[in-house]
């Protein structure tokens, strides 16, 4: 056995310990979840009293599924819990009774082991397969892994899901043995019931990124390079309309939410998406809208065409899409386009030239000559096999509707490389900024200091990256001393400030108990 990786976490108030290794019979390494302060023995006692509670309160699945009676349960169990984990551990501390009710209101009222694996922030995916084999997940380190988390039967795999249809309204039964859920944190869940699938019930949870990712991410991951991200960034100022494009998982709606950086802060902007998934800067004038889907009537549905159209009557200068599906909604974005709006979508292709072919065949079939109205194309990239994410290409449409590839990725080197000198996109930015090549140029250089900037300085929190840029843009010429003076932002210096504060705070506790300690050690003298 080979220990690849080693962490802890805290999910629930449980403190858990996370090993990663591999083994000779297994092709996948092991994910390894221990509860490091729960022995057998207290697991076993765990166990009983879990029983005990089924008992007394009752509690049967279709009680828990039943919004009416969840609440009365949830409060009659934790009643009862107070009890049951005094009569059997009798000198227990609060601090492990709170620990020991987290556990067990997990184990018998939630998704027991489950919502320990969606409190690892290392996780984007999580799949039960069936009651036979274990639980997978995809570790933004190390890809797929086998957990050493099984589901006891069939019925609990429907139970889990019947749950999380509860918080959403929704119902997944033999009628409807399909279900697609967003939950209110982000996190996108998709279940099947037998005999649709085959092996078993399933469940397949996508994870909402607990920090959105910036451009200063993407720069230290090598997703993207500075001089790259410099061209993107002066588009989006520019109010250049851009389409991301790439496979499953390549990382487009992060793209999305990393162009999105960009945005000036006199604007206003709407996103649009089935799955609430991008984050903007609190500051900005942004209206964040999600579609809905129909009650089990059937009614009350909102498409994205209906909040495209809806947008529109909103004054926006920047709409943001989620993903174009159909032939309706690129027509409208189009539109929105040709009326003076920015635009900033995603579309499911591996490259340039697929994007097109894409746009311009059914189900999305816009008309070519409409092409140019988007000025850029940002192709991502996965490789299969060690899960890395890369942009691929940086291409901009001419006039014409046909494509050039401005930025390339060498895939042996894992490096952006210029692969042509822009033509359109320059041509644009010369008629309607009044700018000339050379001035775009240094504009461009400028901004790649900023973005070199943001890296040493580690400014990397949606917030902090989106107030670099309102100074950028509100106060240039003072910003750019400062960048060039490599010295610190304000938010920057308050923030080491507080740290500082907090250390001298701790530092002053340790004396005072150093102190306490060494006046209880001195011998007491006896009075004569």
């Amino acid at each position: 056995m080979a220990v690849k990786d080693e962490y802890n976490f805290i999910s629930n108030e449980i403190p858990i310990k996370i090993r990663i290794y591999t083994e000779k019979k297994e092709f996948v390494p092991i994910y390894d979840v221990s509860i490091s302060s729960i022995s057998k023995n207290t697991e076993i006692i765990l166990e009983k009293i879990r029983q005990e509670l089924i008992t007394e309160v009752n509690l049967g699945i279709i009680d828990i599924i039943d919004i009416k009676k969840s609440d009365l349960i949830e409060q009659r169990f934790k009643e009862t819990i107070d009890l049951l984990v005094k009569k059997h551990f009798p000198d227990v501390n609060k601090r492990t009774m709170k620990f020991l009710k987290s556990y067990l209101i997990q184990k018998s009222l939630g998704m027991g082991n489950i919502e320990i694996l969606m409190n690892d922030n290392n996780l984007e995916e999580i799949a039960i397969n069936n009651a036979e084999e274990p639980v997978w997940i995809y570790h933004r380190k190390h890809g797929w892994l086998k957990t050493n988390i099984t589901i006891e039967s069939e019925e609990q795999i429907k139970h889990y899901a019947s749950l999380i249809g509860k918080k959403v309204g929704r119902q997944i039964t033999v009628l409807e043995p399909l279900m697609d859920a967003n939950l209110s944190t982000g996190d996108r869940v998709n279940s099947t019931l037998l005999p649709i699938s085959l092996k078993g019930n399933t469940i397949t949870i996508r994870k909402f990124a607990a920090k959105p990712w910036t451009i200063t991410d993407f720069i230290k991951n090598k997703t993207i390079s500075a001089e790259a991200a410099a061209l993107v960034w002066l588009g989006v100022q520019y109010e250049l309309s851009i389409i991301i494009s790439g496979g499953t998982a390549t990382g487009k709606t992060s793209m999305l939410n990393v162009v999105s950086n960009f945005f000036p802060p006199n604007q206003r902007i709407i996103s649009i998406e089935d799955t609430h998934e991008i984050q903007l800067p609190k500051f900005l004038h942004w209206i964040p809208m999600i579609t809905r889907l129909p009650n089990p009537e059937g009614r009350g549905a909102i498409t994205m065409l209906d909040l495209l159209v809806n947008s529109l009557r909103m004054r926006p200068d920047r709409i943001v899409v989620g993903e174009i599906r159909r032939k309706k909604e690129a027509e409208v974005l189009f539109e929105a386009i040709h009326t003076g709006h920015s635009v900033y979508a995603t579309v499911h292709a591996n490259d340039t030239n697929e994007t097109i072919t894409r746009l311009t065949n059914p189900p999305i079939e816009v008309p070519k000559s409409m092409l140019p109205a988007i000025s850029m194309i940002l192709v991502q990239y996965r490789n299969r096999r060690t899960g890395i994410r890369r942009t691929f290409q940086i291409s901009e449409i001419l006039p014409d509707s046909s494509t050039s590839v401005l930025i390339q990725l060498n895939i042996k080197k894992d490096k952006l490389e210029k692969a042509n000198n822009s033509v359109s996109v320059m041509k644009t930015l010369e008629m309607f900024t009044g700018m000339t090549k050379n001035e775009i140029n240094k504009d461009i250089k400028e901004k790649e200091l900023v973005l070199k900037y943001l890296v040493k300085h580690n400014i990397d929190t949606v917030d902090d990256v989106g107030g670099v840029m309102a100074e950028y843009y509100t106060d240039k010429d003072n910003f750019m001393k400062i960048v060039r003076s490599n010295k610190a932002l304000m938010f920057e210096k308050k923030e080491t400030a507080e740290i500082e504060e907090k250390k001298k705070s701790v530092n002053l506790t340790k004396k005072k108990v150093a102190l306490k300690k060494k006046k209880s050690a001195r011998p007491i003298r006896k009075k004569r």
